[in-house]
């Protein structure tokens, strides 16, 4: 196994308890939120402009550090816009992309080095317009004049106060919620849990609280990076030893699926948004390599046909549809 990193230990052992870490580091959070609720002020008063484009905007979020499943909702979100007969562009940050243009449009074949993992995860599963850009005003204007959007999708957005939106989907991870409720550094939130008040929707990772909609992982059969690609149920590896490669933030579900399926785990655990090197996911065996889509997309370029990954599919009830079909109704209408 990958020797555990600072960030993992900082996450398990300091954010999500009480300890007498977190209560020291509370005097730099009760500055940190000073500080955010200065800016936000400056926002709402307009001493900082807030930009509004002329197509609804919505954004996908979380208060806290870290992954909490943000982008298998704007996927779904971008397929159920299409579906309805809309015309979605999705906008990101493009977290760990290496890209120096003011914006980069994202394409199936993308270099995730360029454009990060996420965004071209986004870009293959949904085939709309994506861009990322460190200014997600400007990406959202050239995806509404160059692909003529009609409604965008800005993935990872909520502190984003500069591009205005429409509504706001806060997602929580339902196992881990808000940790120890500090903010950075004490704690994991990146503003106080208050925010929470003013949320339009808030989804919950696998299991939710009163107000919140749940939202499932539906795992898929396993897809090959060889070619060409193949594709097998999880159940013919059945018994079997396989090497499993993470590069996603708390991966235990991940591992506990396998498990039901009566693997033996090699676990190559890296931090998220993990650049991987050939060495790291090639090895002297003949094992099965089994990674998330996610890791999938950067270890490509050094996979063979013993490397799988397997897709997920988010999965939310009904009532959430109704909703959203509620808000929809809202933005095009006014």
């Amino acid at each position: 196994m990958a020797p555990i990193f600072f960030s993992k230990t900082f996450v398990d052992r300091v954010w999500y308890s009480k300890n007498i870490l977190s209560l020291l580091l509370l005097p730099i959070s009760w500055i940190y939120i000073i500080i955010i609720k200065i800016r936000s002020a400056l926002y709402q008063v307009g001493v900082i402009p807030v930009s509004k484009i002329n197509v609804p905007i919505i954004v996908v979020g979380n208060i806290t550090a870290g992954g909490t499943g943000k982008t298998p909702l704007v996927i779904w979100l971008a397929n159920y816009f299409k579906n309805k007969g809309f015309l979605p562009g999705i906008i990101s940050r493009g977290y760990g992309g290496k890209y120096l243009s003011d914006i980069e449009f994202v394409h199936s074949d993308s270099d995730p080095l360029l454009v990060g993992d996420e965004p071209l995860i986004i870009a293959k599963k949904c085939n709309c317009p994506v861009a990322v850009a460190k200014k997600r005003v400007r990406a959202a204007k050239e995806l509404v004049s160059k692909y003529n959007c009609n409604i965008i999708i800005s993935d990872d957005g909520m502190q984003h106060y500069s591009l205005g939106r429409d509504i706001e989907i806060a997602v929580i991870d339902g196992q881990r919620r808000l940790g120890n409720g500090y903010c950075l550094p004490a704690g994991p939130l990146r503003e106080p849990k208050n925010k929470l008040l003013n949320i339009d929707l808030i989804v919950s990772k696998y299991t939710s609280q009163i107000s919140e909609y749940t939202m499932e992982y539906i795992y898929q059969d396993l897809i090959s990076l060889g070619k060409p690609a193949k594709t097998i149920s999880l159940s013919e590896l059945c018994d079997m030893k396989v090497h499993v490669i993470t590069g996603i933030d708390n991966p235990e579900n991940f591992f506990s699926y396998l498990q039901t399926h009566k693997l033996e785990l090699i676990i190559h655990q890296f931090p998220d948004h993990h650049i991987y090197e050939e060495h790291e996911v090639v090895f002297n065996d003949d094992l099965p390599i089994i990674m998330t889509e996610k890791d999938a997309v950067k270890c490509a370029r050094y996979s063979n046909n013993n490397h799988w990954y397997i897709p997920i599919v988010a999965k939310l009830p009904n009532s959430f549809n109704n909703v959203l079909d509620t808000y929809t109704e809202k933005m095009f209408s006014g």
